[in-house]
């Protein structure tokens, strides 16, 4: 199994800026893409950005240009950095990395447990 351990979140006012962080521990063989997702009241979570492990990126159109997701392979960690953060971005971020464990070839997706920001107006 993974684990994914999930930090950074909290009160913003419009225009600030926060640092989501995420650590995935266990029986890890391979990690392919990690991203962030994020889910508000009444709505579908959706995709905020997204790194595969060469580092190739993708991000929703409403965060390009605000928001910068990088990884560290070795450590196993993806990091959200947001800047420039608005009312609408506050949501429940969750981080998700597509896995195998040892002794699997099998990959299959992972989720944290998910951290509250909220973008004061």
């Amino acid at each position: 199994q993974v684990q994914l351990v999930e930090s950074g979140g909290g009160l913003v006012q419009t225009g600030g800026s926060l640092r989501l962080s995420c650590a995935a521990s266990g029986s890890i063989y391979s990690i392919n893409a990690m991203g962030w997702y994020r889910q508000a009241p009444g709505k579908q979570r959706e995709l905020v950005a997204v790194i595969g492990s060469g580092g190739s990126t993708n991000y929703a159109d409403s965060v390009k240009g605000r928001f910068t997701i990088t990884r560290d392979n070795t450590k196993n960690t993806v990091s959200l950095q947001m800047n420039s953060l608005k009312p609408e971005d506050t949501a429940v971020y969750y981080c998700n990395c597509n896995a195998a464990v040892v002794g699997s070839w099998l990959y299959r997706d992972y989720w944290g447990q998910g951290t509250q920001v909220t973008v004061s107006s």
